[in-house]
């Protein structure tokens, strides 16, 4: 096991302790959705041998052996279905033989010592490595989307992971295949309630200080293009394209970020026209 004190994000390879029972290790895979990659959670209270891995990342065989050298892992939890998150299940349950849950059937993978992969359906209480872990329904992003509500083991305020829910910085995209901006604005609701006074740990992105207060922007910043996109659509009309939107809406945005926006756009006129 190794630990690195007084990092600061980005830093890629290492693991970077963040609360006395959490720490990340960022993967290098930067990108447009991505940021500047995916971060993989491994969390222990501190007198605990084994940890909980919370989103092993893609199919980086480096970066999932870096992980899965830390500690012995006890479980291991999917926030929700997207490759950068997903996409290395099958090699880290190799490594490190703990079983794999997810609400994603697909994702779910029994322990090499039999232990199930188990659903995490809304209001789950997981406890592992010495810690206690509920299971928050926030879908939005994609269908499958889940917070993790873990509590500071000395009796602070705990934290949350709230995957691609909310992101350390910019804001959230909503994939146009099974993302609701409906479902996303009701997962803001939970968090705003849960989240006062914890600390927020993105999948993407450094960590924030108030889950409550960075979930409260964020609602703010969906009503305000809600509003941009109805007026969009006044003038251009109520069968406009989701480009034609995009170029209306978001002349703020570089442009390189306009196919991210878009899909945003998608699910927006789809919760306006329903």
């Amino acid at each position: 096991m190794t630990e690195h004190s007084g990092l600061t994000h980005p830093a890629y390879g290492r693991l970077r302790q963040v609360t006395p029972y959490a720490a990340v290790m960022l993967c290098e895979n930067p990108g447009l959705f991505e940021l500047e990659g995916t971060n993989t959670w491994i969390l222990r209270a501190p007198e605990s041998q084994r940890c909980v891995v919370v989103d092993p990342g893609p199919d980086d065989h480096e970066h999932l052996r870096r992980v899965a050298q830390q500690w012995p892992v006890e479980l291991t939890l999917i926030t929700h279905r997207h490759g950068d998150h997903t996409g290395g299940v099958d090699h880290f349950l190799e490594l490190s033989g703990a079983p794999i849950r997810a609400v994603d059937p697909r994702f779910r993978r029994a322990g090499m010592d039999g232990r199930p992969g188990d659903g995490l359906p809304d209001g789950a209480v997981i406890t592992a490595a010495g810690l206690r872990i509920e299971v928050l329904a926030t879908p939005g992003h994609t269908a499958d989307s889940v917070s993790l509500l873990v509590d500071d083991p000395a009796g602070g305020s705990g934290v949350v992971l709230t995957g691609d829910t909310i992101l350390g910085r910019g804001t959230t995209v909503l994939d146009h295949t099974d993302g609701s901006l409906g479902d996303y604005l009701a997962s803001l609701e939970v968090l705003i309630e849960a989240g006062a006074g914890r600390r927020c740990l993105p999948g993407h992105g450094p960590e924030l200080p108030d889950v409550a207060e960075v979930a409260q922007q964020y609602r703010a910043h969906r009503h305000e293009r809600l509003e941009q996109v109805r007026g969009a659509l006044r003038e251009l009309g109520d069968d406009a394209t989701p480009r034609a939107v995009v170029e209306h809406v978001y002349q703020d945005v570089d442009e390189s970020l306009w196919p991210a926006a878009e899909m945003s756009v998608r699910v927006q006129l789809d919760y306006l026209r329903s």
